[in-house]
């Protein structure tokens, strides 16, 4: 061990106690070495995380037919026999989350008692929702809301509307509620605990006690110096895949719904060719992006989008039913917060299709994009509170991601309601079931339609940009050894096989496809995750209050 700090890595502020030994730990350890085409090597996690990658997209190309049927068997089998394990998970990093807000150890400050916050609160908020669930935003934020009240049917919930398509009253009100309530909780509490965790963790370890800014050196209470060696390799490419594969189906999901805008408002073909040359174009832009950094790339754009977004939201709020939508925000979160234990309950559950179709998939997804979100949050979020950190990261995102569900979904709710046969969105989203047109069959019913249209096509690119290229800076980070300033070939590799992984993820099975894989990732790092609980509340010991 020597007394040199990496790179980029902040010496430890204070004496440390967590374990016998110091939080110092050797160059050898961390920077790897370069390679000829300018790659920084981190032992073998680029490696092996980069060749996987490859052979992954070359097998997914050669054998597409093969790819599709393990693809299309996979994701069923994956939520239906672990159901139980994601949402008990998900329970516990809530629960987790929750506790540290009240204990003495919420006023433990990241990078120190001295330590400011390097971005204020609006500059961080945008690239946290940016990052976060901007693209799921736009996707789901009318489709989910008008299944789940129409079709889902959570909890025993049955759906107002009969299968002549005649609404039934006595149904209404009930399965109003239920829509969002059910959406509310996958875009609420859970999620944003996921990511609280992972980025907690990395800023403590990072900030607080000088590692590096890697998955592994969450471990370092557990497992000590064994994470230098090929059970920290092993964590971080487990890190690397998840956060490749839970990105990839967010760009899957912006490519599909992009196109569907395009075709809906300037008759542009609807097909996976032309979804293949969006995710390319968007990854060349994501590029530029990523070769500005973060404050030159991707805080510029996660700012200017936050803008659009909200002007959107506005302009929905206000020229649609705006009385009945705030009724219905509170009416749904009121629902949420009395149904929450029976939606976390994964035992005996009359509503099977809802748990498994819908949140084992995104306890999953959401835990796949934990590295990514983590790390961004992380290290954006120096000079904050434990306690301030959590409410932030865990409460108010989650106020807003309900706002927008309530808005965006009971707009749709109310056009589906008061004329089901005319409706785009029952035509869209209940008869045919086409997830990427909801948005803009929604936007059709208002005044408008073409230029919120537009600006909805534009929110996703953007997003699908933002998304990407701070992706790219995470993964490079990882496989770096946490280094934030890796060589740019570097950057650009990752960038390029992110788009390359939506695309043949489309290519080979489409949104099947796309969440089997996110599933399949997510599973591991489950695990990861719940160690990493452990791993916090042994660094918050050990620091000073």
């Amino acid at each position: 061990m020597t007394d040199e700090t990496p790179q980029g890595i902040p010496e430890p502020e204070g004496p440390v106690e967590l374990i016998e030994t110091d939080y110092e730990i050797g160059q050898d350890n961390v920077e790897g070495s370069v390679g000829p085409f300018g790659f920084d090597v981190h032992n073998p996690v680029f490696l092996i995380s980069g060749l996987s990658i490859v052979l992954f997209v070359f097998y997914a190309l050669v054998f597409r037919e093969q790819a599709t049927e393990a693809f299309g068997a996979l994701r069923p089998w994956l939520t239906s026999t672990f159901n139980w394990f994601f949402l008990g998970a998900a329970n516990i990093f809530v629960l987790f989350c929750l506790a540290l807000i009240v204990t003495p150890w919420g006023s433990v400050r990241l990078g120190g008692q001295d330590a400011t916050p390097d971005y204020s609160y609006a500059g961080w908020f945008a690239m946290l929702f940016a990052a976060g669930m901007g693209i799921g935003l736009m996707f789901f934020g009318v489709l989910e809301p008008v299944y789940h009240m129409a079709i889902s049917e959570p909890l025993g919930v049955p759906s107002p509307i009969a299968e002549d398509g005649t609404i039934i009253e006595a149904n209404v009100e009930a399965a109003k509620r239920m829509g969002l309530a059910a959406t509310i909780y996958h875009w609420g509490l859970h999620p944003w605990a996921i990511y609280a965790v992972v980025a907690l963790a990395l800023a403590l370890f990072s900030y607080n006690k000088g590692l590096p800014l890697t998955i592994r050196s969450a471990f370092y209470p557990i497992f000590g110096e064994r994470v230098w060696g090929w059970t920290g390799h092993v964590i971080d490419t487990l890190a690397v895949f998840a956060t490749l594969f839970g990105l990839a189906t967010s760009l899957g999901f912006g490519a599909q719904q992009a196109n569907a805008g395009l075709e809906h408002v300037f008759g542009l073909p609807n097909n996976v060719e032309v979804q293949v040359v969006l995710i390319t174009l968007i990854t060349v832009v994501a590029l530029v992006s990523v070769l500005r950094g973060l404050d030159g790339g991707v805080k510029v754009l996660s700012e200017v989008n936050m803008v659009m977004a909200a002007a959107l939201l506005l302009f929905v709020l206000l020229v649609g039913p705006t009385m009945v939508i705030l009724s219905d925000f509170g009416a749904g979160l009121v629902s949420y917060l009395g149904d929450l234990v029976a939606f976390s309950n994964p035992i005996n559950r009359v509503d099977t299709d809802y748990m498994n179709g819908w949140t084992a998939f995104y306890w999953a997804w959401w835990i796949s994009w934990s590295p990514f979100v983590g790390m961004f949050i992380a290290r954006v979020s120096r000079g904050r509170t434990v306690r301030e950190f959590v409410i932030c990261v865990l409460i108010i995102p989650s106020l807003v991601c309900v706002l927008w569900m309530a808005v965006f979904g009971g707009a749709a709710i109310e056009q589906v309601l008061a004329d089901p046969v005319n409706s785009p969105v029952k035509a869209q989203v209940i008869d045919s079931y086409n997830p990427p047109l909801s948005l803009f069959a929604m936007l059709e019913g208002l005044p408008l339609a073409g230029l919120t249209s537009t600006l909805g096509i534009i929110l996703v690119i953007v997003f699908f940009v933002t998304s990407s290229d701070s992706g790219s800076l995470v993964i490079d980070t990882i496989t770096a050894g946490g280094k934030v300033d890796a060589p740019v070939p570097q950057r650009v590799f990752w960038c390029t096989f992110e788009g390359a992984v939506a695309i043949v993820l489309l290519l080979g099975g489409g949104l099947t496809a796309l969440q089997a894989m996110v599933i399949s990732t997510g599973l591991p790092f489950t695990i990861i995750l719940l160690l990493m609980c452990v791993a916090i509340g042994k660094g918050l010991a050990s620091e000073p209050r």
